[in-house]
């Protein structure tokens, strides 16, 4: 099988920042070919952001590459860290929203839609809203946010048992009498006002994160505090409510997709988003191209699952 590896570094023609009412506006850029196909990549989280190395899954020469920074995250504006910022606007169908309103401004017809972890949750909600609206799907690391889903990350009978080090220093960063409840323990910590509460408890929930991204260690990214908190709030944000969807309303209607051409992908030891998820998506949806990537995490950067990805949309760019 043809290896695929990123594309050479590309750097915007374009960017600026979107009003998409609220009070808040919304960083996007575009790069590559402006006379292309167009293609959104939908970051990850919620609460992650753009980087340079997202432009690389595309062609540049065939495609109209767009990239945004979700509500509240990145370099959108207010962000989630800022002192008083309110989430009751931060919802999936805000984003979703927000995705449709930022296609009409750059005046894009149909867009292929690519999204790994939390951002294959988001595409699926924005391809299933506005099926006539995409053109082609590309999804990684399937999340569905089922309750099963917190119950595998954030209790000592899941993803800890596979990672007894990293899960003794998430639950015992909280006293004794809160460990029983560690999701809650720590949102009252994330969203206190008071930085000497906040900062400390967004290390913490990250290093929970971030210690099963890949099936091999790699050292951690090199990020602020601010990021922390960002990512930290908006993660525990979506998921203490259910990712403000409706019992497994993605697998529900995705009869409204099933005509996209779409390619399914996930990393065989993912211990973010198990392939259980991949595969039930894949039992509703046995039109899409199917792939568990063997020797494979939650990453999109490890190299079987970014073979596929980039092999993936080099299939879809004509």
């Amino acid at each position: 099988m043809e290896q695929h590896t990123l594309y050479p570094p590309a750097e915007p023609y374009d960017h600026g920042l979107l009003d998409v009412g609220d009070g808040s506006e919304i960083y996007w850029e575009t790069c590559g070919n402006p006379d292309g196909r167009p293609a959104l990549f939908v970051h990850g989280g919620p609460g992650g952001g753009v980087l340079p190395d997202f432009r690389r899954f595309f062609d540049p020469e065939a495609y109209r590459i767009v990239l945004f920074d979700q509500r509240n995250c990145g370099r959108s504006r207010p962000g989630a860290a800022d002192p008083g910022v309110s989430l009751k606007t931060n919802t999936t169908w805000h984003l979703v929203a927000d995705m449709e309103r930022l296609r009409e401004h750059l005046d894009v017809d149909r867009w292929l839609v690519f999204g790994g972890s939390w951002g294959s949750t988001l595409s699926l909600a924005y391809a299933e809203t506005h099926p006539e609206r995409v053109s082609a799907l590309v999804l990684r690391g399937i999340w569905l946010i089922r309750p099963a889903d917190l119950t595998w990350t954030f209790t000592g009978g899941g993803a800890a048992r596979l990672f007894p080090e990293e899960w003794a220093a998430f639950r015992d960063f909280l006293p004794e009498p809160e460990r029983d409840d560690p999701f809650a323990a720590y949102g009252r910590r994330l969203f206190d006002p008071d930085p000497a509460v906040h900062v400390p408890a967004a290390r913490a929930w990250a290093g929970w994160e971030l210690s099963a991204n890949t099936l091999l260690p790699v050292p951690p990214p090199a990020v602020d505090d601010r990021f922390l908190l960002t990512y930290g709030r908006l993660l525990h944000h979506y998921i203490s409510h259910g990712g403000f969807l409706e019992a497994d309303q993605l697998l529900r209607d995705v009869d409204r997709v099933r005509h996209i051409p779409a390619v399914i992908v996930n990393g065989r030891y993912d211990m973010k988003t198990p392939p259980d998820a991949a595969w039930d998506l894949h039992r509703a949806w046995p039109e899409a191209a199917f792939h568990i990537v063997e020797g494979a995490g939650h990453g999109g950067s490890e190299p079987g699952t970014l073979s596929l990805l980039v092999g993936a949309t080099d299939r879809f760019r004509s």
